[in-house]
Formats: structure tokens, C-alpha cells, sequence
């Protein structure tokens, strides 16, 4: 069983202990990943500081000619890379190659905006007195991603930070770290500076706790789940440490009566089940205008039973397992409980009789509101649907959360699209559109899904700090 190594300063380290990292479709491990403590992160965070007076110092387009070179390099190795995505994370095939050409697409947008970070000469209300305002830096970056997009979440991260002059310590996420060891390569193969990115692996608390308390790590961003987002928080006050959070989610759909409705049932496919339901901007809870909801449901039912579920490796597959035992289980505890309460089960809801952690897309109609499902994010193939009858029974419904990262919307009223963007409370929504993000437009959340955004031109201003200069002439 191979063993992958980590990339300090320049160079892959192999280390011990190293972890199994477990293939979702069969339960097995099938590779293992070096770890560090903290003291070598310690080290890892001196080396990038090291090297921060260097990078921050080359021009904007020489930064952008590194990541162009690091996205022709993973664009060169995308069947490989998409290969490694899938086979620690279980999605399907076609899904990680697509997220291998998002990741490119990220360092490509960012190879550009970095040299936009511009700024500006503020008319003088003094004689004698000029003033500018300079963006620069912020310093080394502590970067945590997640396993649901190992690769892209991680890029978008890595891109926007070193276009601004930031050297990266990255730390994927325990399930799935291969991606990145790739993504290490293709930094390695690109020639980028020694130190300017590291990656490392290591047991979470105690690697983010170094993180966090390092005086020469001036940054973290994370994403992940809120309870974690919270405990950075608390954390990071010791310091002042600034963060970036893209945490939990729990999306409302909406299909107003409008609605073209073939075109919605595919949006909600898209927005639910993509990536197997495991995304933070998937759809978690669909809402329907009761004039339309026994059609929707019969519409959507019958997509979702159509659904081919396996292993990535199996021709046509969509779905494709949970990430491990606990995420199963925890899916199949949400179905117990819907029904319960009284939901009717119309599809799925059984765990398929297979290796691996695989459950039936699963369909639940006239979910009770205060089911777990309605409140917690999902994170699985399952779908609550209930009915709203008016406008704005439906925007009170989809804020009744304490998230607020994405909402979707299906209706083809021009006014109600104006309505919703103003009134429904999430940092991204898609209006007929069940995949909204895009390298170019902010992404990011309301409420308590998070601090701050990434991609678009704010995704370049989280890694960049704002000076005031006052010159008397």
C-alpha cells in the first residue's frame, strides 16, 4: 500500500504515522498519507514566512505566470487527478473531472486578478496633503479544506492567496488528501518558489490550534462546518486572528407554480443530488406551490428513481456513496425521523446491500417542519419536499434557518425574481439555475454560514490588507 508523502518547503517528505485513506465505495483502504505534528508545522510556517519577503515583492504578472503554469499542469494530468478525487471521495467520474476543470478554471481567474488588486488616490481635504490607499498581503495563510470538493475548495483557497503575494500552508482534509498531493506535484512541476506552498496532514485540533496561535500565520481560512467555524472563532479571539469561514448550509429550493417545470425538477436534480447531496450549496429543502406539487413530485420522483447509483468506476453511474460509515447512518437516522413525524416516504431511504456506504437517493414528501431534516444540513441523496401556498409563506420558510450560504429559485415572474433576490436571505441564489457558482462571482454566506467570500474580485480582498497613506507635501 503506497504511502504519500507531504511537500515541506520544497521538497516531498514521507513521515510516520502515516493514515489509511479509505476508498468509500468498498469500506478498504487503499493508500495511506503522511502526518506531522506541531512542531514541523511550526517549521512549515517559518519556511513560508521565509519566503513571503520574496514573493510578495514579484510583480503581480509574474505571480499570475506561476499559476497559469500550476493550471496547465493539472489541466496536462486531469484524467489522473480526476481518478484520485474519485477514488477517495466516491463521486462519480464525470463529477471529479469536472471539478478538476473548476480547480483550473479557479487558478486561471486569479492569475488575471491579481493584478487588479488596485488602489486608489482619495481627493485631499487639506492643503499641503495627499492620500492614497494601498493594498498589500496580509502574510503567510493557513488554509483548511474540506473532503466533499477536495481539490476546487482547496484551489480556491491556494489561488486568491498566492495571487496576492501569500505564501500557503495548506491542510486537506483527513478522508481526502490525495487531491492535494497532486495539486503538490503540479506546484512542484510549476517551479514555484520554495515555501511559497507547503501541504501537511496531521490530527486537526493540534494543527489548527499552530495555526491559530503562530504569531507569523496571519490568516486562516476554513471551510467546513459551522460547530468547527465556531470553535476557530473562539479561538482565534486569543489573537485576533483573522478568518475567513464558509461553513454549513441549508438551502431552500423553491418551484413557484410559474415555473417551467421540467426545467425546475432538472435545477433540483442539479441543486440536490449533485456530488452525491454532500455540498454546502446543495438544495435541503425543496419547497413547492401547492398548486404544482403533486406534478413536481411525480416529475421528480420518477427522475430520482432513474438515478444509476455505484461505484465511479461503473459505467453511467450519478450517485455515488456517503463518505464514510457515520455520514451513512447518519443519513438513514434523518429518513427514520421524517417519517415519524409523519412524512411519506416516496422513494429510496434503504442503504443498498453492497460494500461500501451507499444509500438510495431518497425522496420525502410532506416533511413536517419540525423534522431534523428541515433544520439540519443533509449532506446525503435526500430530498424533503413540502408545499407552501403563497409567495411569502415561501420566502418565511426558506429563512427560517440559522444558515444563509446559497437558496434557489424557480419561476419565470420577473417582478417575484426581484422579490426573492431582495428578501431571501443567502449570499448566493440561483434564479432558474441549479449550479450558480462561477470563478468570477463572489461565493460565500449569510447568517451563520460563514465569514467573508471567495472567488470574484472579494475572493483576491480576503488576502489582502488596506493602508492609508498620508503624505504632506
Amino acid at each position: 500500500m503506497k504511502t504519500y508523502p507531504l511537500y515541506l518547503n520544497g521538497e516531498f517528505i514521507a513521515s510516520e504515522p502515516a493514515w489509511h485513506v479509505v476508498d468509500p465505495a468498498t469500506g478498504e483502504p487503499f493508500a495511506r498519507i503522511s502526518t506531522i505534528g506541531c512542531a514541523r508545522l511550526a517549521q512549515a510556517i517559518a519556511d513560508a514566512h521565509a519566503a513571503f519577503a520574496g514573493w510578495r515583492q514579484l510583480a503581480a504578472k509574474a505571480r499570475g505566470e506561476f499559476l497559469r503554469r500550476i493550471a496547465a499542469e493539472v489541466d496536462r494530468r486531469r484524467d489522473e487527478i480526476a481518478h484520485r478525487i474519485s477514488t477517495e471521495n466516491g463521486k462519480p467520474l464525470v463529477q471529479s473531472q469536472g471539478e478538476v476543470a473548476m480547480a483550473v478554471d479557479h487558478l486561471q481567474w486569479f492569475a488575471e486578478e491579481g493584478r487588479r488588486a488596485y488602489g486608489r488616490i482619495i481627493p485631499h481635504q487639506a492643503d499641503g496633503k495627499r492620500n492614497l490607499v494601498m493594498n498589500t498581503p496580509i502574510g503567510v495563510v493557513a488554509a483548511i479544506s474540506p473532503w466533499n470538493f477536495p481539490l476546487v475548495l482547496a484551489v480556491r483557497k491556494v489561488a486568491p492567496a498566492l495571487a496576492a503575494g501569500c505564501p500557503v500552508v495548506l491542510k486537506p482534509a483527513r478522508q481526502t488528501p490525495l487531491s492535494c498531493v497532486a495539486f503538490a506535484e503540479c506546484v512542484h512541476a510549476a517551479q514555484l518558489p520554495r515555501g511559497v506552498f507547503q501541504l501537511v496532514c496531521g490530527k486537526s485540533d493540534e494543527l489548527g490550534a499552530e495555526f491559530l496561535s503562530h504569531p507569523l500565520c496571519r490568516k486562516v481560512t476554513f471551510t467546513g462546518s459551522t460547530e468547527v467555524g465556531r470553535v476557530l472563532i473562539a479561538n482565534a479571539a486569543r489573537t485576533i486572528k483573522p478568518l475567513s469561514l464558509e461553513l454549513g448550509g441549508n438551502a431552500p429550493l423553491l418551484v413557484f407554480e410559474d415555473a417551467d417545470l421540467d426545467a425546475a425538477v432538472e435545477g433540483a436534480l442539479l441543486a440536490k443530488m449533485r456530488n452525491t447531496g454532500q455540498s454546502c450549496i446543495a438544495a435541503n429543502r425543496l419547497l413547492v406551490h401547492r398548486p404544482i406539487y403533486p406534478r413536481f413530485l411525480d416529475a421528480f420522483v420518477a427522475r430520482v428513481k432513474e438515478l444509476k447509483i455505484g461505484a465511479f468506476s461503473d459505467p453511467g453511474v450519478e450517485i455515488g456513496p456517503l463518505i464514510d460509515e457515520a455520514a451513512l447512518r447518519r443519513a438513514l437516522d434523518l429518513v427514520d425521523d421524517a417519517v415519524q413525524r409523519g412524512a411519506r416516504l416516496l422513494c429510496g431511504g434503504r442503504r443498498l446491500e453492497r460494500k461500501g456506504f451507499f444509500l438510495e437517493p431518497t425522496v420525502l414528501a410532506d416533511v413536517p417542519k419540525d423534522a431534523r431534516c428541515e433544520g439540519e444540513e443533509v449532506f446525503a441523496p435526500l430530498a424533503p419536499v413540502l408545499a407552501f401556498d403563497t409567495e411569502s409563506e415561501a420566502i418565511q420558510l426558506a429563512n427560517a434557518t440559522q444558515h444563509g450560504l446559497s437558496a434557489y429559485a424557480f419561476t419565470r415572474d420577473i417582478g417575484r425574481t426581484f422579490r426573492l433576490a431582495e428578501n431571501l436571505e443567502a449570499g448566493m441564489i440561483g434564479i432558474n439555475d441549479g449550479l450558480p457558482t462561477t470563478s468570477n462571482a463572489p461565493f460565500g454566506g449569510l447568517k451563520q454560514s460563514g465569514w467573508g467570500r471567495e472567488l470574484g474580485a472579494e475572493g483576491l480582498d480576503a488576502f489582502l490588507e488596506t493602508k492609508h497613506v498620508s503624505i504632506r507635501l
